[in-house]
């Protein structure tokens, strides 16, 4: 159950046979319904996730509207990190696209990986350089982007979703109402 884990962990840092045990003592089995909540709008952020199977949305309701952020996927990790480092009420909300399973650790024992694992806060520190820079690519897409050139990127970025979630998440990943993304997807350069 925790290999791929452990091959996403080692693609970024040496693990010794001792580390591994401790990653599969520190990342605990979870499942979840589709519809099912990794963390609600409101609520303290208390872990983070490795997704083994499923796809989660990352989203904030706005004005009776919901508004995806991200997806995550299989071998992907998810989290909300604006709530989970300073354990303050998360804005966003994370659930499941279809029924998931993933491996879950909590911010005390995310801590122990980094003290205990010799690259542990390493392996962290490109974590967040990764997710940083991804970020700021969205963030600037939104700006810069026309809609034919976001669910273009999209596409490139998730190219298994398009059959696997409904349509408006997508379109509202892209910024644009569901009725108007089937004329984009037809005028996006792929």
């Amino acid at each position: 159950m925790h290999d791929s884990l452990l091959v996403t962990i080692r693609h970024f840092i040496a693990l010794n046979e001792a580390e591994e045990d401790l990653v599969r003592q520190l990342f605990v089995p979870e499942t979840l319904p589709k519809g099912g909540y990794f963390l609600r709008p409101g609520e303290v952020s208390r872990k983070v996730g490795f997704v083994l199977q499923g796809v989660f949305h990352n989203f904030q309701s706005r004005d009776g509207q919901e508004l995806t952020y991200y997806f995550g996927r299989e071998q992907e990790f998810i989290g909300d990190y604006e709530s989970f480092l300073p354990a303050q009420p998360a804005q966003h909300g994370i659930q499941a696209l279809e029924e998931a399973r993933l491996l879950s650790i909590t911010h005390d024992n995310l801590q122990r990986f980094y003290r205990e694992v010799r690259a542990g806060e390493r392996f962290g520190r490109l974590m967040a350089e990764a997710l940083f820079v991804d970020v700021l690519r969205q963030l600037t897409s939104f700006y810069e982007d026309t809609p034919e050139q976001r669910y273009a990127r999209f596409m490139r970025i998730y190219p298994d979703l398009q059959q696997r979630v409904p349509q408006y998440y997508i379109a509202s990943y892209v910024g644009v109402r569901p009725q108007s993304l089937s004329r984009i997807r037809g005028r996006a350069t792929l």
